[in-house]
This record gives C-alpha cells, structure tokens and sequence, in this order.
C-alpha cells in the first residue's frame, strides 16, 4: 500500500511545492487549446493538435521551477515502453469489442474518431503523432501536471486529477467514445508513470500507440 501511496513527484531544490497559479493557468490553457483543436473547423486537424500539445509541453517547461520530472532513455525504458503500448492496444481491442455490443452509438462514434482529420496523409499523420504530439502530451499531462498535483495533494489525487482532466479537456468532441478513450489512456499513462518515476516509456508507449492506431491497426 506504500508503494502504491507513496510521492511519486519531485519539489524544487528547496522543497517547495510549485504555486498553484501556473499550474491553473495551463489547464486553461490547455481547454482553450483543444477547443480550439476539436470545435472549430478550421484548418488540418491533426497539424492543430499538434501544435496545441506542443504549445502546452513548451508553456509547462517554462513555468516549471526546480527538480523537473526525469526522463531517462535506456534499453529498459524502451522495452516497457513497446511493451506497455502493446497492453494499452489490447486494452482498446477488447474495449471495442465491449462497447459495441453494449452501446448502439459506438460504431459510429467511433468511426468519427478515425475520420478526424480525414484527407492528410497517413506519413504526415504518424510523423506528428510519433515526434510531436506523443511526447508533448507526455510532457505536460504527466511531466507537469500530474507531478505538480501529486506534489501539492499526494500521488493518488495528483493522479485521480491529471486523469480526469485529460479525459475533461475532450469535452469539446461531445464524443462519449472520444472521452472514454481519453479517460482510459490517461489513467493508463498515468500508472505508468507514477510506478516508474521516468517520463521516457510513458512517451515511447504514447507516440508508438497513438500512431499505430490512427495511421497502421486501426482497432
């Protein structure tokens, strides 16, 4: 139960947990962004929430003060990162499988997931996914968020938090599917991260999952 309890974050050199109003700022921030991103039609969809995650990751490095959240790339690293966007696609297979025979709505929901952005071309797709998107993501949400609420609240509220308000900044799609997604990746990526204490699988599970999905087995 310890383990499970115990600070996952890191406080600055001199112990202090970070102020509270930076962290506000980029969740507003952040639902600016995706609002932007998803309810507003206008230009490529996926360049958008590229540009959004990257905006964000950016903004969080800037304000961070201190002991940031460390990102060690090493052979164990990258195997539990392939492995854990291996557990995170089967997840999502049987998920499928369940929710559409539970939800008359959820083929088609889910169909528009897939058609968000439809016209760019797959290469383009993956690149942003996989190089930006992915890690800017994992650089915000967990790196920034996650840690500076679980420094200020305990590990289990800085996450119960940073899950939610990744699946909330979704809103915009007024997609249940899309927000179930969101909810169910976050709290994923979320663990993991709380449980390693290195942001670097987190990122290589994030940007090879997200762009297997949408440009190579699509579920």
């Amino acid at each position: 139960m310890r383990a499970l309890s115990g600070d996952l974050s890191v406080r600055d050199s001199k112990g202090a947990v970070e102020p509270l109003g930076p962290v506000v700022a980029t969740v507003v921030l952040a639902l600016g962004l995706w609002f932007v991103t998803f309810a507003v039609d206008w230009g490529s969809f996926w360049v958008k929430i590229s540009i959004s995650a990257a905006t964000l990751a950016l903004t969080s490095i800037a304000v961070q003060r201190g002991v940031k959240a460390e990102v060690r790339f090493d052979a164990k690293s990258i195997a539990l990162g392939v492995a854990s966007a291996a557990a995170l696609y089967g997840i999502f297979f049987v998920g499928k499988l369940i929710s559409t025979a539970v939800f008359s709505f959820a083929d088609q929901q889910i169909d528009g997931i897939y058609g968000l952005g439809v016209g760019s071309r797959l290469w383009l797709i993956a690149l942003l996914l996989f190089f930006v998107t992915g890690p800017s993501e994992e650089l915000y949400w967990r790196g920034y968020l996650q840690r500076s609420l679980s420094n200020r609240y305990g590990a289990l509220w800085g996450y119960v938090g940073a899950t939610a308000l990744y699946a909330a900044v979704h809103m915009w799609t007024l997609n249940v599917m899309l927000i179930g997604a969101a909810a169910v990746a976050g709290a994923f990526w979320g663990l993991l991260y709380w449980r390693v204490k290195n942001l670097a699988p987190v990122i290589i599970s994030h940007s090879i999952w997200s762009a297997v999905i949408f440009t190579g087995l699509r579920l």
